[in-house]
């Protein structure tokens, strides 16, 4: 139990320094993937509710601390993710790639959906159509591709520990 947290903190670390230092440069149509999402949403998939909730929090807050305009904000949209995805877990588990794929896509739809609320149309920038064109659709085909490579890691690295543990 120990080993998984201390390797969800790892990975959430990596994938924050990722996101905010590598992929900077290798912005595709002004978009950065967002790995800190691709993190939740596969923690909150395999591992249910309340690790999507904890992890999405955690991964807010570093956003937070390190973008946000409001602390909490970013908090409060990946904690949400998280945590309906969780639910995900418990109706709709297979080992088929589609479903992760779909979760992370429609995910970051809704985090690019909460964003434009708070961010854009709550300051009068009303060009919807604009931003979906321009800014949503780019990072979540961006977020996407690079999800299902953080999905295919994380699952393998979230089996080899459950195969330690039936080992002892």
């Amino acid at each position: 139990m120990i080993r998984k947290r201390i390797a969800a903190a790892i990975v959430i670390l990596l994938a924050f320094l990722l996101q905010t230092t590598v992929f900077q440069p290798i912005k595709l149509a002004d978009a950065v993937p967002n790995l800190l999402l691709a993190v939740t949403i596969t923690y909150g998939y395999l591992r249910g509710r309340t690790s999507g909730l904890v992890i999405g929090f955690v991964c807010g807050l570093l956003l937070d601390c390190m973008y946000g305009s409001v602390i909490g904000l970013y908090a409060f949209i990946f904690l949400t993710i998280g945590f309906v995805v969780g639910f995900c877990r418990k109706i709709y588990f297979t080992d088929s790639l589609i479903l992760p794929i779909v979760l992370i896509a429609s995910g970051d739809f809704a985090y690019c959906m909460y964003f434009y609320i708070t961010e854009f149309l709550m300051r009068g920038r009303l060009h919807f159509w604009f931003y979906v064109l321009h800014k949503f659709l780019p990072e979540i085909l961006y977020t996407t591709l690079v999800g299902v490579l953080v999905y295919g890691f994380l699952s393998r690295l979230d089996k080899k520990f459950d195969s330690k543990r039936k080992e002892i």
